[in-house]
């Protein structure tokens, strides 16, 4: 197999051959599970770990590699592998990570196309797709939409969801698709282009890993069924992975995502509500929150109807997310500056007493 077809294009190969060191060759990651990876390179594929100093040195978990990462790497026999580098990433899908205040959690590195995954029965929301898209242009990824287990319902509620997708978002394809009658699927095919990585993702149960097998022509991943109890997805795909379709295009599978924090994405909410940053600029107040402010544009427009309630409530919610992260991450961050002065003082006056 050669480089490019795993998606080394000429970026990563100007980076590697400007970087180049003797004993270290490029590889993809594509695989990814609790710190241990698994890398292709054009000679084949090796368990991996990363080094001791990449672990000492790491700031966050954006530090690690993550599924569809370029890394050198030194290879040790012919099954193992060192971890040294991480290429600078093109694309990353982010998330804020679960349970924490100020650090991210790297879903997918270097990714072309995002196919976002909704059914269309109990896991139907548009809330929730616009959270999706805002991760996707803040990660400079394009999104497609796929609503599946369209086989559930007559054609006029189909219509339906599609005319709710397309009123919301806008200039996004929109692809209704069936993993038991396999309609649709000619249409995701014909989307996936050689040598391009492409990234499902979407909540437990939505048919993420039945897409995938299908579109394989193999079992790949594990399907599981929605629970009775909680309605929800089970969490069957338990790690990420990348996979190569027939097609010559890479799909990175990701476990089903019930959180689905907004951090830092100030670039993302502006094209996600496109409209509502337009009309912000006619708010009397330069600083107006769209909340309480007279003379407020966007509260206006919610008011006449040019803007969806729902959508506008979604906005102000995931804006305010977005300014805690930034608040937190900030104060961590000052933390960690006064510590690393504590700990440089003491090790300067350590070392003057010997």
């Amino acid at each position: 197999m050669e480089l490019i077809d795993l998606g080394y294009g000429d970026d990563f190969a100007k980076f590697g051959n400007e970087n180049a060191q003797d004993g270290f060759i490029p590889a993809r990651v594509i695989s990814e599970h609790k710190e241990r990876y698994t890398v292709k390179s054009a000679d084949g594929e090796y368990d991996a770990e990363i080094t001791g100093n990449m672990r000492y040195s790491a700031e966050s978990r954006e530090d690690f590699p993550a599924v569809g990462d370029w890394v050198a790497v030194s290879v040790c026999d012919a099954d193992f592998a060192i971890i040294n580098s991480i290429y600078p990433r093109r694309t990353v899908i982010k998330r804020r990570a679960s349970g924490s205040k100020s650090d991210y959690q790297v879903i997918a590195a270097n990714v072309d196309c995002a196919f976002i995954v909704q059914a269309v029965d109990r896991d139907f929301s548009l809330n929730r797709l616009e959270r999706y898209l805002t991760i996707c242009y803040e990660s400079k990824v394009k999104p497609i939409v796929l609503l599946s287990k369209i086989d559930l319902f007559g054609e006029e509620l189909i219509a339906e969801y599609s005319g709710l997708v397309k009123g919301r978002i806008k200039d996004i394809p929109v692809i209704l698709f069936s993993s038991e009658t396999k309609k649709g699927y000619e249409e995701i095919v014909s989307l996936i282009e050689k040598g391009k990585t492409y990234c499902l993702l979407g909540s437990s149960g939505v048919g993420k890993s039945t897409l995938l097998n299908n579109l394989c022509h193999r079992e790949i991943m594990k399907t599981g069924e929605i629970s009775e109890t909680t309605d929800r997805g089970k969490h069957v795909t338990s790690h990420r992975e990348l996979i190569m379709l027939e097609s010559g295009g890479m799909l990175i599978d990701n476990p089903g995502m019930r959180e689905l924090g907004i951090g830092g994405a100030e670039d993302g909410l502006e094209i996600t509500f496109e409209e509502i940053y337009r009309l912000s600029a006619d708010c009397r107040y330069q600083d107006c929150t769209h909340t309480v402010e007279a003379g407020c544009a966007v509260m206006e427009a919610v008011e006449r109807g040019e803007i969806e309630k729902s959508s506008y409530e979604n906005y102000l919610k995931m804006h305010k997310e977005k300014q805690h992260f930034e608040s937190s991450s900030a104060e961590k961050k000052r933390k960690d500056k006064i510590l690393g002065k504590v700990l440089k003082n003491y090790k300067k006056t350590h070392r003057n007493k010997y």
